[in-house]
């Protein structure tokens, strides 16, 4: 019986013998995991951190994208603030500028206004991206914000009192004379952008009221509603879903 327990001992011990070899690769494969996923998550928190300071520098490489924007967009109505811009007018065969200024001098007369030359700057057209376009907008420069802004308000009340609106024949034009004209204030890409998008809030009859005043654009649900200045398409897009 003896016998047998030191022969099964002696077995015992053969085997592990031979297995101990093994168990060592095992903790030391165990031991080189760890290094690895301790190596990798050094690894991971640094590139973490890279990250987040790319993303520092990201938010602060936006705002200040956005600031000169802002600055652009301010120059660029600085620029303006005096313009009129006048669309839809036919282009006349062998236009010169004073063509041009005779026929906002002849708008004036027509709105009572009665502007001189003295008080334009320069006066001329928008040249067309396409070929064959001949009716690209006038753009005036007036001498003062104050002459932009009653010229404005006396083309809107002539359309206001008259049935008949601003047209090709009131800038003392022949030939497609019923044509309508449309008269604003020049506007910077930006504002004509959201000008454009901010009418689509009054055809969706959520808002009634939607203008420009000084390169900026304005809505107002009625008439005893707070104005809303216009900043950006998000706000517009923001107020069509509140709406």
């Amino acid at each position: 019986m003896k016998a047998m327990i030191k022969s099964l001992m002696a077995a015992q011990e053969n085997e592990f013998k031979k297995i101990t070899p093994t168990l060592m690769e095992i903790k030391q494969t165990n031991s080189n995991i760890e290094s690895s996923i301790s190596f990798l998550a050094a690894q991971n928190e640094e590139l973490k951190l890279k990250v987040d300071k790319l993303e520092r520098e990201n938010k602060k490489d936006k705002e200040y994208i956005t600031l000169l924007e802002e600055k652009l967009e301010d120059m660029q109505r600085e620029n303006r603030k005096t313009n009129i811009e006048i669309k839809n007018v036919p282009k006349t065969t062998k236009e010169t500028n004073e063509d041009l200024i005779n026929m906002v001098l002849s708008l004036s007369k027509t709105i009572n206004c009665n502007l001189s030359k003295t008080d334009l700057r320069d006066v001329y057209r928008v040249k067309g991206r396409k070929e064959g376009i001949n009716n690209t907008p006038i753009i005036v420069e007036t001498s003062s914000t104050m002459l932009k802004t009653a010229f404005l308000a006396k083309c809107k009340t002539f359309n206001i009192k008259n049935k008949e609106k601003l047209r090709v024949k009131h800038m003392g034009l022949t030939g497609n004379d019923d044509t309508p004209i449309y008269v604003s204030e020049q506007l910077t890409p930006k504002a004509a952008r959201l000008f454009f998008i901010a009418r689509e809030l009054t055809k969706s009859k959520a808002y009634r009221f939607c203008w420009t005043g000084y390169g900026r654009v304005y809505i107002r649900k009625t008439e005893n509603s707070p104005v809303i200045l216009i900043k950006n398409e998000l706000q517009v897009q923001s107020l069509m879903q509140k709406d």
